[in-house]
């Protein structure tokens, strides 16, 4: 009985967060102490789908995320390889250098990459806000494919490479194929570290980069209640679709 009240009461705070996200970004006009709108309305949803800011900041967070998912996994795939490699000490410092800006909080990260995007002339374009998003992103997935390659076994490659296969083979022929899975999920897991990204991209996109995560604030702030909603909805979805697609993989590690 105690195990379904907790079950209830967490699927409750789950539900109830995205029903009054869903109301809001349908009323017209909600006032205190309603329980409801007293009016409802499409304007949000038809401003996303005509293609205003709205849609623009969409674009732009899908584009910068999928670009640090991808470049994030180029750069990390090499590194994570390396430190799994490594013995004693040297080991110790990758894993460390990895985790360091993981570790370190965004808005300390933005405020000490800022003057250096400054002179770089990146500060302020989106460019310069998709390497700032890099920056975590490869320490994670870093992380991530240090793990993959620990317990990856190496024979296989020594055994392609024997049988006469050039290194790019053995990359594109063998070793790709295997953690294909493991590549999916880290393309996934970088593009959410920079889909939620707040105040990196507010410090080095100084505001001219709009992405949704941006755009929730702004529209709170000016008092548009209809509009963060919708946004903060939008926002959502990836995390739940990368949810969706992972609980198959997680329920054949689970079975016997």
């Amino acid at each position: 009985m105690i195990r379904w009240m907790a079950f209830a009461w967490a699927v409750a705070g789950i539900a109830a967060p995205l029903a009054i996200l869903g109301a809001w970004s349908f009323s017209g006009t909600w006032f205190y102490p309603a329980l409801l709108p007293r009016s409802w309305t499409f304007e949000s949803w038809r401003a996303l789908l005509s293609g205003g800011s709205l849609a623009h900041a969409l674009l732009v967070s899908v584009a910068m995320a999928t670009v640090t998912g991808v470049v994030g996994c180029v750069v990390a795939i090499p590194v994570g390889r390396l430190i799994a490699r490594s013995t004693g000490w040297r080991r110790h410092v990758g894993v460390a250098a990895a985790f360091l800006p993981v570790a370190t909080p965004p808005i300390a990260l933005g405020a000490g990459l800022q003057y250096s995007f400054i002179v770089l002339g990146l500060a302020g374009s989106t460019v310069g806000v998709i390497c700032a998003h890099l920056v975590p992103a490869v320490g994670y997935l870093s992380l991530y494919f240090f793990a993959v390659f620990t317990a990856f076994d190496t024979r296989v490659e020594e055994e392609a490479r024997s049988l006469g296969a050039a290194p790019t083979q053995v990359w594109l022929r063998v070793t790709l194929p295997i953690i294909r899975r493991q590549l999916a999920a880290a393309i996934a897991f970088g593009f959410l570290l920079s889909w939620g990204q707040f105040a990196l991209t507010l410090l080095i996109g100084g505001g001219v980069v709009h992405t949704l995560s941006l755009d929730v604030f702004a529209y709170l702030r000016a008092g548009q209640s209809r509009y963060a909603a919708t946004a903060a909805l939008l926002l959502i979805v990836p995390p739940m679709l990368v949810l969706a697609a992972s609980r198959p993989g997680a329920l054949r590690a689970e079975a016997p």
